[in-house]
């Protein structure tokens, strides 16, 4: 049986401290709309890993601190 796995991502939490941005600003700032941004942050739209990275520039952070790919199969340690 194959392995199951999720991206889950800290946009929002990025955001936030980035002085609250906007989802407005940060799909200005990547080049995509604002509905994209949202559809990203509730898990319902995985990016291109070129929008991963434009959004991982634009907030000065590693990509692997915005998004996680993990395994929904693998014992939780």
């Amino acid at each position: 049986m194959p392995n199951r796995y999720e991206i889950t991502n800290q946009i929002r939490t990025l955001r936030f401290f980035a002085n609250e941005m906007s989802q407005q600003t940060l799909a200005e700032l990547t080049g995509v709309s604002r509905q994209t941004i949202n559809a990203i942050e509730l898990g319902k739209y995985t990016p291109s890993l070129d929008l991963a990275y434009k959004i991982a520039i634009v907030f000065g952070v590693p990509i692997d601190e915005v998004f996680e790919y993990k395994s929904l199969d693998s014992p939780q340690t």
